[in-house]
Order: structure tokens, then C-alpha cells, then sequence
């Protein structure tokens, strides 16, 4: 089995190398590059291609949202998860507008890292099920409204099933529960969205489900 490679991006060195070593114990995940500003970061992904890039938001010459939003432009199915001090649902909307797939505080520990990385590349969400639909919800009412629903048809209605299930904060246990199928086929159906839809995480699928109309989440007070 291939490890999850993965680039580092964020402005101190000290940082970088904890990460790094923290991951490089992991014989499931490779750290294939490192970046110590936002142009050096879209210039890596774009050199590497790896599956994840472990971003900073705060960083010299391009900051985290236009770095990612320039990543998601050149490699669409490099998932962006994001490190930061920073936990204002605004600042977060951004961020997932742009095309994060998650978001993690920089005062997480190693071990929920490690298990951000490896539940991003399973197409899990990395935000709290209630937090993440709440978020979706509001980032829906300042989404262009489509004037046609093509692509929806690329789906399938078990595929549809599932996008809509993941958009009401459902993790992949669950779905495999409301849906009577196994957490391998679950993954299956995501990976399968993921490429027609051409993105690279959970995140970024239920954004161009509700960019494009096919999905309604509940925004919860």
C-alpha cells in the first residue's frame, strides 16, 4: 500500500521539522516536501502532487487562503488541510470557500494530526460533525446560484445518497450504518465522487453539491 504523501507548508522551521518527524514515525504517511511560504507551497504541490498539504494561514508572500485557492486551481485532488491559531467561523468560511478540506488549531496534538492526515485521505471530514454542518450551511447562502444542475447526472443515486449524507455531518461509519453498507464501500462511493467531481476531499465535494444545488443543509443555531 502507498503511503499518504504530504507537503509541509508553513513559515517556521522549527515547526516544519516537529511535523516532520512527528509523520516520518508513521510508516502510512511521507512527508515528500516542505515549504516556508505560500508561493513556495503552490510551487511545491505543484512539483510533487502529493495527496495532502499541511498549510499554514498566516505566511510571508502569499497567505494561506490564496495559496490554496492557487492549489486547488493547479491540483484539484491534493487535499488542503489547514494549521492554524486562528478559529473564527468567518475565518474558517474563507478558508473552506477557498477549497480546505479541514481545519485543524495548532494547539492539536500530535496524535490528532496524524489522525487528520489519514482521515482526510479516507475522505472523512476534519471539523466537528455539528460544526461543519453549521459552517457548509452558512457558506451555502453566499454561494452563486446555479442556473442548471449539470453534472448531477455524472452521480450516481447510491453516490448522491452518500454526498448527501457526508453534507448532514455524517462520518463514514455512520453512513455505512444509515445506508446498510460496509465502511470500505462507503470510501469507495467517496473516492468515486471525488474523482467525477474532480476535488480532493469530503469538504470540497459537499461545497460543489451545494454550489451546484443538489444539496440542502440545515443551518443549526
Amino acid at each position: 500500500m502507498e503511503p499518504i504523501t504530504v507537503v509541509l507548508a508553513d513559515d517556521h522551521p522549527v515547526l516544519r521539522e516537529g511535523i516532520r518527524n512527528l509523520l516520518d514515525q508513521q510508516p502510512d504517511i511521507k512527508v515528500v516536501g516542505e515549504a516556508g511560504n505560500g508561493h513556495e507551497a503552490v510551487a511545491r504541490v505543484r512539483a510533487l502532487n502529493p495527496d495532502i498539504v499541511l498549510m499554514d494561514v498566516v505566511m510571508p508572500r502569499l497567505n494561506g487562503v490564496e495559496a490554496t485557492k492557487q492549489i486547488k486551481r493547479t491540483n484539484p485532488t491534493t487535499a488542503v488541510l489547514i494549521l492554524s491559531a486562528y478559529d473564527n467561523d468567518r475565518y474558517v468560511l474563507g478558508l473552506l470557500e477557498a477549497g480546505a478540506a479541514g481545519y485543524l488549531l495548532k494547539n492539536a496534538t500530535g496524535q490528532e494530526v496524524i489522525q487528520a492526515i489519514r482521515s482526510v485521505y479516507a475522505g472523512e471530514a476534519v471539523l466537528h460533525p455539528i460544526v461543519a454542518a453549521r459552517l457548509l450551511a452558512r457558506a451555502a447562502r453566499y454561494l452563486p446560484r446555479p442556473t442548471h444542475g449539470d453534472g448531477e447526472e455524472s452521480l450516481t443515486g447510491r453516490e448522491l445518497e452518500v454526498l448527501k449524507l457526508a453534507a448532514k455531518g455524517h462520518s463514514n461509519q455512520e453512513i455505512a450504518n444509515d445506508l446498510v453498507l460496509s465502511v470500505p464501500t462507503v470510501k469507495a462511493h467517496l473516492v468515486n465522487i471525488f474523482n467525477k467531481l474532480g476535488v480532493g476531499s469530503r469538504t470540497e465535494a459537499v461545497m460543489h453539491g451545494l454550489r451546484m444545488g443538489w444539496l440542502v443543509v440545515e443551518d443549526e443555531p
